[in-house]
Formats: C-alpha cells, structure tokens, sequence
C-alpha cells in the first residue's frame, strides 16, 4: 500500500539524488571545458577568485541586510528583506564560495537586490501555494518557544485543500493577545 506521504517523501528523495549527482557533474564538465579552452592555471585562478569575491560580496550583502533590519526594526516598522532575504543572502554565499560556474552564477544572482528580490517573489509563491494544498502545514507556538508547550495549529474542520474562512491574498490568520505595557 502506498501512502501520499510516502510518495511525497520518495519524490524528495528523488529531487535530492538528482541535485547532489547531476549538478556537480555539469559542474565537472563545464570546469573542464573551461580548463581546455583558457589552461589549468587560469581555470584554477576563476574558480579561487569566484570563491574569494563570493565571501566578500556575502558578508557585505548579509551586513547590509542586517543593517536594514535593525533600523526598521529601531523605527518600528516591518523590514522591507524579510528574513528570507537574509536566507537567500546566506544560500548565495555558500553557492559562490562552492567551486563551480553554475553554483558561482547562481550565487551571485541571489547576491544581487533586484534578482533576490524576484528569487524571493517565486520562493513565496511557491510557498504559499504549497500551504493552500495542504502539502505544507504552518504550527506556531507560544512565546517560550517550541519547548514551552504544545504546538498551536489552525483546527482542521475543512476539508483537505479546502478553506472554512475565505482567503484574502497577503493575509496570514493568527491568534493573538494585545498586551499593554505602561512605561
């Protein structure tokens, strides 16, 4: 008998496999192609100063990202890069300092404001429709942490992929508690 989550989960095994043989072997032919065309030792010196330039641009995009935050957060306001800014800044780091042309190109696209700020649109998107097919299921917990009690989570009394309270786009529901504090 075959369960849709263990479907689900063979399917991940499967996009794992095929990203952790398939990429860096395009990784092995393109530095090879590249190391017939321009010689070993330039080959060699794109691939050590992709790495070097990818630290740098990594921390100084992860500084400028967090900058961004504590003076929106200091002013009270949302932060523009929410923190899957700050994630995709982190992923693009590791991409750059990882030996390849695919891993540094892909790297320096999540480097890049204006390409991060796309890359984000589709990961969100994504994200959200895999949570409206009830593929992806969001707990939240109290204010000590996943340790202080036990995981809250929107009731189900709808049906599976369908919604009891009608959706507007951009709106997460949350239970919450005002609390005033004087002083």
């Amino acid at each position: 008998m075959t369960t849709a989550s263990g479907v689900v989960r063979v399917a991940a095994v499967g996009k794992l496999l095929l990203l952790f043989t398939v990429v860096p072997l395009v990784e092995l032919y393109l530095l090879l192609f590249i190391g017939d065309r321009v010689g070993f030792w330039p080959t060699v010196a794109i691939v050590a100063s992709t790495g070097a330039i990818g630290a740098i641009l990594a921390k100084r995009e992860g500084l400028r990202v967090l900058e961004k935050w504590q003076a929106a957060l200091a002013e009270a306001r949302v932060p523009e890069e929410g923190v899957l800014g700050g994630v995709l800044v982190l992923v693009g780091g590791v991409l750059l300092v990882t030996p390849g042309v695919l891993t540094d190109f892909t790297g320096l696209m999540l480097l890049i404001p204006p390409t991060r700020r796309i890359i984000a649109g589709f990961v969100m998107r994504s994200v959200e429709r895999r949570v409206a097919a009830g593929s992806v299921h969001v707990v939240s917990y109290g204010l000590g942490g996943p340790g202080a009690g036990a995981p809250r989570s929107a009731p189900r009394s709808a049906p599976r992929g369908q919604r009891s309270v009608p959706a507007m786009p951009g709106v997460i529901d949350v239970e919450g508690e005002v609390i005033d504090v004087e002083g």
